[in-house]
């Protein structure tokens, strides 16, 4: 795919993940779902479990969750619809409430911004939650383009067909995106796109250490996305003169 030229510069793009890439969120999950354990007189899981199990989507969190008491979501789809039902009602309370950017985030969306570049998230999480988590943080005022959630589009993570919709909406090309996540799925997606990924280490990689998941590179936070957009924008008008 070529590079697009929108008044005589290439348009560039970075994609984020959100969880555990850009927002902490681990804790106010975990609260939910302890809320939903609760409501069936179970015992709640551990932080540790609910950090492992993100990353699919809430529904596949929960599930694991239900397992991990030797429950069977598959044995009663009824019973699980209300497991679900009672998830749902605890996380859309929760999600936004004990969650917070991690270091230099904010900032360096500005200015990326101020730079020009598009900015976006792509999350498996479902737009209803991921609305409420970008509202509580101020995400959703002038600090992103745009957002694919996890119900977004009929697949989601690691199909890549949620990067190729962004570079769609923006009319970038592959050489001038960058994807940012934390885990496993997040570098399938992004090598499956045929796009640069670069992976945090503070995330949530079902506990293993991203670098073994071969990113493209590991940085220690996002303030690197910075430089790498000034090269890149950099390279681009050299080639046009």
């Amino acid at each position: 795919m070529g590079a697009y030229y929108y008044w005589g510069e290439t348009l560039n793009l970075v994609i984020f993940d959100l969880d555990g890439t850009l927002i902490e969120t681990a804790g106010e999950i975990g609260l939910a779902v302890n809320r939903t354990l609760e409501d069936f007189e179970l015992d709640p899981v551990s932080d540790s479990d609910v950090r492992r199990w993100i990353g699919h989507g809430t529904g596949w969190l929960m599930k694991q969750a239900w397992m991990d008491k030797g429950r069977d979501p598959e044995s009663d789809k009824d019973a699980w619809s209300k497991v679900m039902e009672r998830f749902v009602h605890h996380y859309f309370e929760t999600a936004g409430t004990l969650s917070y950017p991690y270091p230099y985030v904010i900032d360096t969306l500005e200015k990326l911004g101020e730079m020009g570049v598009k900015r976006a998230v792509l999350t498996n999480k479902e737009a209803r939650f991921t609305d409420r988590v970008l509202a509580a943080h101020g995400l959703e005022n002038g600090l992103l383009d745009g957002v694919v959630s996890g119900d977004t589009l009929p697949v989601k993570k690691p199909d890549p067909s949620g990067i190729h919709h962004l570079l769609g909406q923006f009319n970038v090309g592959v050489e001038s995106a960058l994807f940012v996540g934390d885990s496993e799925t997040d570098i399938k997606t992004a090598k499956a796109a045929k796009v640069v990924c670069w992976a945090v280490p503070y995330g949530y990689n079902h506990g293993r250490p991203v670098a073994d998941e071969n990113p493209d590179r590991v940085v220690d936070d996002v303030r690197p996305v910075l430089d790498y957009f000034s090269a890149l924008q950099n390279l681009s008008k050299a080639q046009q003169h």
